[in-house]
């Protein structure tokens, strides 16, 4: 369960783009993308994942960088840093 702030900014037939904002310790809760996306951090961004088996790891994604995954990502990502994150995720539909 979502216990973030996420705003939908855009949803048509070619792309969903979502903003997260969490405060320190926030989750996304468990989720499944079922659409290739990109992550753009809007804050230096200090996640905890938790994977599928029990598997957790943390990365630091800076202000102003992105990354991109296919679909079928399963996780729930938490703020693990001491300041709020903020990040925009676009899907490809």
């Amino acid at each position: 369960m979502c216990t973030c702030n996420a705003t939908q900014m855009i949803d048509d037939a070619r792309v969903r783009v979502s903003r997260f904002d969490l405060a320190p310790g926030e989750e996304t809760g468990w989720h499944v993308h079922a659409f290739d996306y990109v992550i753009t951090a809007i804050t230096d961004c200090h996640m905890r994942l938790e994977l599928p088996g029990g598997e957790v790891t943390e990365v630091t994604v800076p202000a102003g960088t992105a990354y991109r995954r296919e679909a079928g990502v399963e996780h729930n990502v938490i703020n693990a840093g001491d300041t709020p994150m903020s990040f925009v995720e676009v899907e490809l539909k």
